[in-house]
């Protein structure tokens, strides 16, 4: 029974934010197609709470061409209107075009480093940071990682990329585990690797 399991609080009772935690939180991704949806579901969340883009996540996947980033970057001012009126997303122009200038830069990023997990894991010295955090409330918005990373980003000419984004999606992605020392998901993610307290 999922619900015997002891896990991080933040997912409360929503059984698909539960899901999301059990299953893909802070796994560890190298998939650049995968790493550019959570660059876009992450710059989408500012503002916003993660269990709304979360349950909006199948309606992006859909507008957003399965999040193929040449597709993306290809997309028309027409494109951008019509996804504007798509109930499925956010409709915030600057998130919608953010996300095809974004995509642009994805691909030169891709150019320069043959794929963008090589880039984005640079920051973390190829492995994920494990943390030991007790409660909640030792998690940080933002760290010196993230705040490099969110600098580099947008001298690239990314938006929607502070740091604040950049540590959600380094959260997401695996590149640190800030799952609770206490929930079973934190056990079963460390590996060799860094650790910090």
């Amino acid at each position: 029974m999922p619900s015997a399991k002891k896990r991080c609080l933040w997912p409360g009772a929503d059984p698909l934010m539960i899901e999301y935690h059990d299953r893909e939180w802070g796994v560890p991704v190298h998939d650049d197609q995968k790493l550019f949806e959570h660059l876009i579901l992450d710059g989408a969340q500012a503002g916003l709470s993660w269990r709304t883009i979360l349950h909006k996540r199948a309606a992006y996947r859909e507008a957003f061409a399965n999040f193929d980033v040449v597709k993306v970057a290809r997309f028309t001012p027409s494109k951008i209107e019509r996804l504007l009126l798509n109930p499925g997303i956010v409709r915030n122009r600057l998130k919608v075009t953010s996300a095809v200038r974004n995509a642009k830069a994805f691909l030169k990023v891709q150019d320069e480093f043959d794929t963008f997990d090589k880039y984005l894991w640079q920051f973390v010295g190829g492995g994920p940071i494990h943390y030991r955090r007790q409660v909640m409330r030792d998690i940080p918005a933002t760290s010196p990682e993230s705040d490099a990373m969110s600098k580099d980003l947008k001298r690239r000419g990314f938006n929607f990329v502070g740091s604040t984004i950049c540590y959600a999606m380094m959260q997401a992605a695996g590149l640190v585990n800030d799952h609770l020392v206490d929930c079973f998901r934190h056990r079963d993610l460390v590996k060799p690797g860094k650790r910090r307290g």
